[in-house]
């Protein structure tokens, strides 16, 4: 094709996608770190020791009138002859000091990403409880598509059922950083409880139309806190723990009882006061119970002494703060025994038997020392918790 002068030669679009599209074989591109090979700690001992000797040999002799070369092309001919010599060999394997160091660390990024808790604890040793008061957090992780989270705080004893024992805190809307200031109370709580349990705290985020998610959880074992001393935490929040599900089935509780006794002489009688009840099992399908609490002071040749409070609907720790009057001699109660047992009501079937606790002379611990303190202390009102068992000796376990 001939051109006139100052006309430019045209290129069809097809030959111009043949250009661009089928430039021959393409190669592949090297990498940055093909040029540039990196040691974690320098170069291995043996490509080191193999390089010298090389460098060194390959140097030739310098001139007077040749200026002295730069120690980075020393360097740079150091790598060039560790690469030209063969397969690059894997780094060294790191110490195992390392690698827990770096296993530390992730742990506590982890740990930062969930958000931190601070919270006091207090144990009531006179009245049998223990304040939670849950403060604030800090950090927590979102979960929400905004990019905040709806944080509330739940407590557990461990061991021990989830339900019987749970305490939550409010809802605190859209913040990574929830201010809550409010006090969770266990009642029922005894010296061997303080040695044996453990509270676990836990950060969830709350879901209307999804389950509840967690955010994050803390364990404190009670052991760690002293009598009527509050003690402060600001505790990094962790991944969820899991729960030993080998733990001893004997230690299952059904529950806590607080009964006072008192002998009224104006009265002539015996009065039993039925107060509260606190982590009873659980025995209806929603997770919770209906209870009452029936008394029975035995023998009773008469069938007269049966009382029963009022029935508390949809918990597992109720409140009746109920008394009742046993007209009786004083002489006569060494040899009465006082039985209590705790029912779930049901409509339309046999009510459930939750749990009971016998107290009398034949009774053993606390239940005896309860029951002897109440005969030694005339019109003095004494009050004790007792943990319910699952067996009654002597008793009817049918309603």
């Amino acid at each position: 094709m001939t051109l006139r002068k100052g006309e430019r030669a045209t290129i069809s679009i097809q030959e111009h996608m043949a250009i661009d599209v089928c430039p021959g074989p393409i190669k592949p591109i090297k990498q940055i770190s093909d040029y540039f090979p990196r040691f974690p700690r320098g170069l291995p001992p043996a490509a080191a020791a193999a390089a010298r000797p090389a460098a060194a040999a390959s140097r030739p002799p310098l001139s007077p009138a040749e200026p002295p070369r730069d120690e980075d092309e020393d360097v740079d001919r150091l790598f060039g002859a560790y690469g030209a010599s063969g397969p690059a060999e894997p780094p060294a394997p790191r110490p195992a000091e390392e690698e827990a160091a770096d296993a530390e660390g992730y742990e506590s990024d982890d740990c930062t990403t969930l958000g931190t808790l601070d919270f006091s604890l207090l144990y009531d040793q006179e009245n049998n409880a223990l304040h939670c008061t849950i403060n604030k957090a800090k950090g927590l992780k979102p979960m929400d598509h905004n990019g905040l989270a709806d944080p509330y705080v739940k407590l557990h004893l461990l061991p021990g059922a989830s339900k019987a024992n749970k305490l939550r805190t409010k809802t605190l809307r859209n913040t990574l950083n929830p201010t809550w200031n409010e006090t969770l109370t266990y009642y029922g709580i005894t010296d061997e409880d303080m040695i044996r349990k453990t509270l676990r705290i836990s950060v969830c985020d709350e879901d209307k139309f999804r389950h509840n998610e967690f955010i994050g959880e803390t364990r404190i074992p009670l052991k760690k806190l002293k009598p009527n001393q509050t003690k402060t935490f600001s505790i990094c929040l962790e991944k969820q723990l899991p729960i030993d599900k080998t733990e001893d089935k004997s230690l299952e509780e059904r529950g806590r009882i607080l009964i006072s006794l008192k002998y009224s002489s104006q009265k002539q009688g015996l009065l039993v006061g039925i107060v509260r009840c606190a982590h009873l099992a659980a025995m209806d399908a929603n997770g919770y119970s209906d209870p009452y609490v029936k008394t029975y002071l035995k023998p009773d040749e008469d069938k007269k002494s049966k009382h029963k409070t009022a029935v508390k609907k949809k918990t597992l720790n109720p409140e009746f703060n109920e008394e009742f009057c046993y007209e009786i001699k004083h002489g006569d109660l060494a040899k009465k025994t006082l039985e209590v047992t705790v029912w779930d009501y049901d409509i339309g079937k046999s009510n459930d038997f939750i749990g009971g606790v016998v107290l009398g002379i034949n009774a053993k611990g606390e239940r005896l020392k309860h029951w002897f303190d109440c005969l030694k202390n005339k019109d003095k009102k004494i009050e004790r918790w007792h943990t319910l068992t699952n067996e009654l000796p002597g008793a009817i376990l049918s309603d």
